[in-house]
């Protein structure tokens, strides 16, 4: 599962998040995942449970039809700490993984492990 929310620049509309799909393709491709689903959001909304496209990864996750969940970097999910956490900590329940695409962060698990 990839899973996009970036923001639109008004120079170049479509940008972040073509870049955003193509980085998660490559990131599933080098760990030799398969991505059975793309789902964006529109940016600005901080609270993923407000997020039509969050609730369909989340609905995914719980239903275990998803074993990860790639992200291009941890604000994609929500700038705010801790509902960020709260919806990686439930993902790992479901045993979910989540996964960063972006370089700095690739190397990692979501939630530390």
């Amino acid at each position: 599962m990839l899973y996009v929310c970036s923001e639109r620049s008004p120079n170049a509309p479509g940008l972040a998040e073509e870049r955003a799909v193509e980085e998660g393709h490559a990131f599933a491709e080098r760990h030799a995942l398969c991505v059975l689903a793309e789902i964006t959001d529109p940016y600005g909304e901080p609270d993923p449970a407000m997020r039509t496209g969050w609730l369909r990864v989340r609905a995914m996750a719980e239903s275990r039809d998803v074993s990860t969940v790639i992200v291009r970097w941890p604000n994609a999910i929500s700038p705010d700490p801790d509902l960020r956490q709260g919806e990686i900590t439930r993902f790992q329940e479901h045993g979910v993984r989540v996964l960063f695409s972006w370089a700095p962060l690739s190397a990692r698990e979501a939630g530390g492990r």
